[in-house]
């Protein structure tokens, strides 16, 4: 079956600044804060063609309401890797499946000096005071919340280094504190997990566990007292990738005779207190973990192995007839005492982009789930979900020929519930060539309002909403 898709993968080229976008339905009147979104935006330079959809030059899009009213605004990223672009006319960085066309020594010397590109397209957060696009090589970028505009390279003003990491963080509400983690490559390499303290921008080093095989993970999971690392049998050769100066992509390598590992980290002491072997499988996105009398609860999704990342290559995508693969939700039951994995499925109906209530849910028992999923598709998301993990039941959003992107859930003020609040959600409709804003009311997932934009805004990958 073939999906109307190719709008998605267009390049944007229209940057608007603070217009009132028209509005069909009534917004909250609560609802005051920002939305902003970051996604790949521009696929091409002059000649020269991306391959990945991991590897298209970042754009920003923020929506800010106030007083039931959206305005908008929407920028491209323009770190170091976006101004060489400019200033040459050809692709410059190497991305994650793109290679620039120049010498194979001038490559090695990029890697080798570690020249990583700052093409910051995954995700946004706050670190101190400052507002940072994200992606997995070490470079953040600053960007102004208001305007968007790029402030430059941001600076954590320590001495950690690496050469892959994570545009997941994640929040400690104890001990209000961001955790991430970087990997460093060497003839013994490591996970490096710091913290950084609110209102600050120092990382301090909580563990640094050696690894022969370093193994790519795009997140992590985080409970009350412990760090997960779920360690894919995806590793990575980092002196091919050094040595060729090949594309990331063709140096990961899917063994699955060494299944999978989960590493526990105590938080507290930075000491490994568990490691579990299971099954081979691998996921981008860690849903929620947590503890159970005394063990660890890990729910993801998991899709079977990585042919994931190689379906996501930009020729095939645009073709609307490519077989994706589809996940599953499964809950991993970790056993502390032991180091046995018990593994329940909780949904085949797969999620993608899985989203919580993550300020009351996050590191605790909790029962919603939302994302987005297939209606009749060959794995293409073209619906939103609510899952409800008790129940197993699911609530929909669909309409045919639009294609809702990650769903982010706002609480209403004073909510007592879970799921009390809002969903919203960027939605392409292929048809009408254009973009809006779904705002679904989040108990019942009954459409609230939405908000059109004047053009179609590309797929795109993580959003984050700022009070």
């Amino acid at each position: 079956m073939k999906i109307n898709v190719e709008q998605g993968f267009k390049t944007l080229v229209q940057e608007v600044e603070n217009i009132l976008l028209p509005v069909e339905g009534k917004v909250p009147e609560w609802l005051s804060g920002t939305l902003i979104r970051n996604g790949p935006a521009k696929f091409e330079v002059g000649k020269e063609k991306y391959n990945h959809l991991f590897d298209g030059l970042a754009m920003l899009y923020k929506f800010s309401f106030r007083n039931g009213k959206i305005s908008y605004t929407n920028r491209f990223l323009k770190g170091h890797t976006f101004k060489s672009i400019i200033e040459t006319g050809r692709i410059v960085y190497p991305e994650f499946a793109t290679i620039p066309k120049s010498s194979l020594p001038h490559r090695i010397f990029l890697n080798a000096t570690r020249h990583f590109t700052d093409n910051a397209s995954v995700n946004v957060t706050k670190i101190g005071e400052s507002y940072i696009a994200m992606t997995e090589t070490p470079p953040r970028v600053e960007f102004d919340p208001d305007s968007l505009r790029t402030l430059g390279r941001f600076h954590y003003g320590d001495q950690v280094t690496g050469h892959l990491t994570t545009a997941h963080p994640q929040f400690d509400y104890d001990k209000k504190e961001l955790i991430n983690y970087i990997t460093r490559f060497s003839l013994t390499s490591s996970y490096n997990i710091y913290s950084i303290k609110q209102g600050t921008t120092k990382r301090q080093i909580i563990s640094s566990i050696p690894v022969k095989q370093p193994a790519y993970m795009h997140s992590f999971g985080m409970t009350k007292n412990y760090v997960i690392l779920t360690e894919f049998p995806l590793f990575i050769d980092p002196f091919r990738l050094l040595l060729t100066g090949s594309p990331f992509v063709d140096n990961l390598f899917w063994k699955p005779e060494y299944g999978t590992t989960f590493l526990i980290i105590d938080k507290n002491s930075g000491k490994l207190v568990g490691n579990f072997k299971c099954e081979p499988f691998f996921a981008f996105h860690h849903i929620n973990c947590f503890e159970d009398m005394g063990n660890v609860i890990v729910d993801i999704v998991s899709y079977k192995d990585s042919s994931i990342i190689k379906s996501m290559y930009l020729n095939k995508l645009r073709q609307g007839d490519l077989l994706l693969p589809t996940p599953e939700i499964r809950r991993y039951y970790l056993e502390l005492g032991s180091n046995k994995v018990t593994t329940h499925i909780l949904s085949k109906d797969f999620i993608e982009f899985p989203r919580i209530n993550y300020r009351k849910c996050n590191t605790k028992n909790y029962n919603y789930v939302y994302g987005v999923s297939a209606h009749k598709s060959n794995g293409f998301s073209n619906k939103l979900v609510k899952f409800c993990i008790k129940s197993k039941s699911y609530k929909y959003w669909y309409k045919e020929n639009n294609f809702p992107g990650e769903p982010v859930f706002v609480p209403m003020p004073g909510a007592c519930g879970e799921d009390e609040g809002v969903i919203l959600s960027l939605v392409i409709d292929t048809i009408n060539c254009n973009s809006y804003l779904l705002i679904l009311d989040a108990t019942s997932f009954s459409e609230i309002a939405r908000a059109y934009l004047p053009f179609a805004i590309p797929f795109g990958s993580h959003s984050q909403y700022f009070e």
